[in-house]
């Protein structure tokens, strides 16, 4: 079989599947879950290393699985130029350290039938950790389901991927749900941007003013806007993965998210570098 194997497991999150159980259980302590009300249908995660943004990313996984237990999942990452080639894992699954994660190869089709993609597999793809950190989750939660991952460029092209997707799950008769990657800000003299110079005058403009532009656009559903944003305002390192998940929620009739979780890499790990992390719910 096709299976790709575990490029993060050891380093970003845990290769032990009684430690990677252990640690999602103890982010279960104190998970949050939106009382506003959502569906389900789809959400924003993050994808740094489980130590700084894996609770936020457990949050949406968890909220999700108090609606419903979907039977696919389209994750929709990679950190892909504006324009650039949009990519699809064609092969026949994941390895997580719990267990193996099957591909729908019937909603792969599909998608591949209907549009351009560069087509990877378990011997050949791009080594890229915005999908991967979201598996062991998605096995976790959802050990029955099957997954298609999809890397998308910024661009209009990506609300059509994310339509498409929905068009999938319709036509296979699979009650789906789509999932986007992507982290917010990346600010400090590691990332080249200090617009707001360094010390706790840059952590509190990125908080309230550059993170909160893109989580606003996330909120109001609007896949163009957020790729606007993240043009002007480099907010989102992945909005093309973004944008496709909004635009699948949105053909399912959603035009409001709920934010689960908002943190930064700064709130764990003080630093004049640092990184913002946003978990949504559709």
């Amino acid at each position: 079989m096709g299976i790709r194997g575990a490029d993060f497991a050891g380093t970003w999150y845990p290769r032990a599947e009684k430690e990677c159980i252990k640690t999602i259980k103890e982010y279960m302590d104190d998970a949050p879950v939106p009382a506003e009300d959502y569906r389900g249908y789809g959400g924003i995660v993050p994808h740094a290393g489980w130590y700084f943004s894996g609770r936020t990313a457990l949050s949406v996984f968890n909220s999700i699985k108090k609606k419903k237990v979907p039977e696919i999942f389209f994750l929709f990452g990679m950190h892909l130029p504006s324009g650039g080639p949009n990519y699809i894992f064609a092969d026949d699954g994941f390895e997580t350290p719990l267990g193996n994660l099957g591909v729908n190869k019937e909603a792969v089709k599909h998608l591949c039938d209907s549009f351009d993609f560069i087509e990877e597999n378990a011997s050949s793809y791009t080594r890229d950790n915005t999908i991967e950190l979201q598996l062991p989750l998605l096995k976790y939660f959802f050990p029955d389901t099957s997954v298609v991952t999809i890397g998308v460029s910024p661009g209009a092209q990506a609300v059509e991927v994310g339509e498409l997707a929905v068009s999938a799950s319709e036509r296979l008769e699979l009650d789906a749900c789509y999932i986007g990657s992507t982290d917010l800000t990346h600010y400090g003299p590691n990332y080249n941007f200090t617009p707001q110079g360094t010390g706790r005058k840059s952590v509190e403009w990125v908080k309230g003013t550059n993170d909160r532009e893109i989580i606003d656009a996330f909120l109001s559903a609007e896949p163009h806007k957020v790729m606007r944003k993240a043009a002007l305002s480099q907010n989102a390192c992945c909005p093309g993965a973004a944008a496709a998940a909004i635009a699948g929620v949105r053909k399912m009739g959603i035009q409001q998210g709920v934010l689960v979780q908002y943190t930064t890499s700064y709130d764990i790990h003080p630093d004049s570098s640092f990184v913002g992390y946003a978990g949504v719910i559709y």
